[in-house]
Parts: structure tokens; sequence; C-alpha cells
């Protein structure tokens, strides 16, 4: 079952005093061309902190979650560490200056310098389910993305 794969890094993330923003290496950035208009992108990085063999190799968590059960999966968690360490991030854009490949972040939930694989345009036909059900545990969790950065998500996390 195992295939080999190549990922090209299209940018990277930066997160700084200065703000967030994606950083597109200079032979993408004409593929920013359009992006303009959409409020928000669906951001595809690589967790580079967790890319080793030891971190690769954790298919479970213990009590991830305070409400949660006291073992989850990997695949029922976000947790950096997986089998690939591939994150995705839905993120409001700011702006975008395509003549310097810059993605500009409301905010990122990633590292600075972490790489970016690829971005979509977030568009709700696709993107949105208007009733998801999700477990016990997790349906205090905010509805959206719009107010979740005022939910206390410290307290939810055992990490």
């Amino acid at each position: 079952m195992e295939n080999n794969f190549t990922v090209k890094q299209i940018g990277v993330i930066r997160a700084d005093e200065s703000g967030a923003r994606i950083e597109i290496a200079p032979e993408y950035k004409d593929s920013l061309v359009g992006l303009d208009g959409f409020s928000y992108i669906n951001i595809l990085w690589w967790f580079s902190g967790c890319d080793n063999e030891k971190d690769r190799g954790i298919l479970s968590e213990a009590k991830p979650y305070t409400k949660g059960p006291d073992t989850l999966g990997t695949f029922a968690t976000r947790s950096p560490q997986r089998p690939n360490p591939i994150a995705l991030s839905c993120a409001y854009v700011t702006y975008i200056d395509v003549s310097h490949g810059i993605v500009g972040l409301a905010y990122i939930d990633a590292d600075d310098q972490s790489p970016v694989l690829d971005m979509k345009p977030y568009t709700p036909s696709l993107d949105r389910v208007e009733e998801p059900e999700v477990p016990a545990w997790c349906r205090h969790w905010p509805n959206n993305v719009e107010t979740s950065g005022d939910f206390d998500w410290e307290s939810e996390f055992n990490f």
C-alpha cells in the first residue's frame, strides 16, 4: 500500500510582530491571481516540528481534550503528531499582494517558518456543512471560525 509522493513547498508561514502571513515562493506567486475577493482560504501546511519517526508513529492520544474520552485515535484529533504531519487551517485573508507573493492573514495556528503545501479558496458550497454532528464532549465548542477567537481554547486541551 505504500506509495512515494512528491510534495513541493509553495511558501512559508510567517507569524511575527508584523502579524501572520504566507510568503509564496517567487515561482508560485502568479498562482495568487484571482484569489482576491475570497475572505477565507484553506491552507495545507506541514507540522515541521513533528516530522520525525517518533511523532509519525503516534496513533492515539491519552486524554488530549479536558472533556474528551480517555483515549482518542490520532484521526479523531487535530494533533500534529500523526503519520503524515499535514495540517489544515481555515484563515481570514486580510490582504493579497500578488506582485510580492504575500497573503496577509488575521491569524493562523501555525508556527513561524512552517512550510506551506497548498492553498484553496474557502467556498461555502463545498466547504461548509450546515449541521455537522460532533461527539458530545466537544458540542460546546464554537459553531464557526468567527466566534472561536473569543473561546477559551486553553481550558479545552491537556497539552
